[in-house]
């Protein structure tokens, strides 16, 4: 199917246009913060699973932004005088935000002509307060276990989980230049306005490169420098950049049905081509981070094929989020494409295709999760591929920023070095004692964050105390002395093997070197 099946788009060169339509959106408080406000949660969190019913029940009346909420988030035709004092009207049909429906003879302008949305406009509040607006196509703002409301295979989606996870994880230091690969409707790239100085966006699909500039002009961000092509192939010979973000279309899929979520290539190889090619565009200390899928396969350790992925001269934190058996990953996929909704026997056939190809390529269950490179003149770069499926604190920026920090901070020290310095326990760091009831010692002693990634793990009672008293006062040997006296042990012995512990402790965010 082609693209002539998907409605005509605003023009991307009309920013007088897209500034007084942004005012007008804002003035009637079609925003975030209004649009929960009207709605109330359950039926402002139900449009996030393009559930439209209860924001359908709660705009029965007639007030401005209800007319808004039915014409660019429930596509619903409105009556012209019901939003001419509301919006640039004119403008807006003529530029293309907007179209006449119904056929009215009595003429432009009359009163009883409907106008109807040509694209999905929605709020979305930036990370420092901004309004701001993700445009797509109509009825495909979310997809999900709703089902996108195009099959057109170069329909563009609006913001779902994986982007504002990715958009959550990103490091957000000030930059020259951002790159954002594959951009669809232009969330990523809209982020790194704000800290870059340049942002470039790719993609493929040159319908999302033009919804792209929607959402840049309709939420007064700046311009980016839009390129078409294939993952990399837009950009020069020798351009770097100091920050990639990307979340590609990396469904695991039979074929190419959906440009959005299907690369066309087999198996994991797009999202594996991606970080491999990610390392000679980044420059030196600059991150590149991506959402991925990666395969399951039999025999083989899923960890060594993600390690087998990162280029040479780039540390990486791979973290996988989630694994799902093959029959649970078609079976998201088909739903997230509206196949579900479709004829029985089409679903079926689908879905055993889905799992021919896992099972040519014996796939047994595929993994999601995140991908952060750093660029590196390290001799040895470090590698940490981990699972972690457990509950984090988004926003994660900072979090991984701070692991690099860790990282470049173990690297340099070794442990006579790990011994010499202070340290102090991280904030909101809480000890857990498990055991059972009544006993007098715990079978366990647990330090558990409540900040970034949440993370808890199990330490001895040495490890216990010496975090406990980590307040950057003493050095970590005079620490470990004090605790030898303690409990009576030979000094040398437990300066001998704590350091281990003491650099897992680091690594995972539990202690902070107070040395700059």
């Amino acid at each position: 199917m082609s693209d002539s099946s998907l409605p005509a788009l605003p023009a991307s060169d009309r920013h007088d246009v897209a500034a007084r339509l942004r005012e007008a959106l804002l003035g009637a408080s079609f925003t975030a913060d209004g649009l929960l406000e009207l709605l109330g949660a359950p039926a402002y969190a139900a449009l996030a699973r393009s559930e439209t019913v209860p924001a359908l029940r709660a705009t029965r009346g007639d007030t401005p932004l209800e007319a808004l909420v039915r014409l660019f988030l429930l596509q619903q035709p409105v009556p012209h005088a019901r939003v001419a004092g509301v919006l640039p009207v004119e403008a807006c049909l003529e530029s293309g935000w907007l179209v006449r429906v119904g056929g009215n003879p009595a003429g432009p302008g009359d009163p009883g002509d409907d106008v109807a949305a040509t694209v999905d406009v929605r709020p979305y509040g930036g990370p420092a307060g901004e309004d701001w607006f993700i445009v797509s196509d109509l009825g495909c703002a979310v997809g999900g276990a709703g089902g996108i409301g195009s099959k057109n295979e170069g329909v563009v989606l609006g913001v779902g989980g994986a982007s504002t996870t990715l958009a959550g994880i990103t490091v957000r230091t000030p930059v020259s230049a951002a790159l954002d690969l594959g951009t669809g409707s232009g969330i990523q790239a809209l982020h790194a306005t704000q800290h870059a100085t340049r942002v470039t966006a790719t993609d493929l699909n040159p319908r999302a490169l033009h919804i792209t500039a929607l959402t840049l002009a309709l939420s007064g961000a700046p311009a980016a420098d839009l390129r078409e092509g294939s993952l990399f192939e837009p950009l020069k010979n020798g351009e770097t950049y100091d920050l990639i973000v990307s979340n590609p279309p990396f469904v695991i899929s039979p074929g190419a049905r959906l440009t959005y979520r299907d690369g066309g290539m087999g198996g994991d190889d797009l999202c594996r081509s991606i970080v491999q090619g990610a390392g000679e565009r980044l420059s030196e200390g600059g991150f590149a981070q991506f959402l991925a899928n990666w395969q399951h396969v039999e025999g083989e350790d899923w960890q060594d094929r993600l390690r087998s992925w990162v280029p040479r001269g780039c540390d990486a934190w791979i973290v996988q989020r989630e694994v799902q058996d093959v029959t649970q990953y078609a079976e998201l996929w088909l739903r997230d494409a509206g196949d579900h909704r479709g004829d029985a026997a089409e679903y079926q056939a689908r879905y055993d295709a889905w799992l021919d190809e896992f099972e040519a390529r014996k796939v047994k269950a595929v993994g999601f999760g995140w991908i952060t490179l750093r660029k590196t003149s390290a001799a040895v770069p470090a590698i940490t591929v981990e699972e972690w499926p457990h509950p984090v604190e988004q926003p994660l920026g900072e979090t991984v920023r701070a692991h690099f920090d860790r990282v470049d901070y173990l690297r340099a020290n070794d442990d006579a070095a790990l011994l010499e310095d202070h340290f102090r326990l991280a904030a909101e760091i809480v000890q857990e004692q498990i055991g059972m009831p009544g006993a007098e010692d715990p079978e366990h002693v647990v330090l558990r964050q409540h900040r970034g990634m949440r993370r808890a793990t199990q330490v001895d009672t040495v490890g216990a105390g010496f975090a406990g008293v980590c307040d950057g006062s003493l050095s970590a040997g005079r620490i470990l002395d004090a605790i030898a006296q303690l409990m009576g042990e030979d000094p040398v012995l437990l300066r001998d093997r704590t350091p281990a512990q003491i650099r897992l402790l680091v690594e995972q965010g539990f202690l902070e070197p107070t040395r700059s």
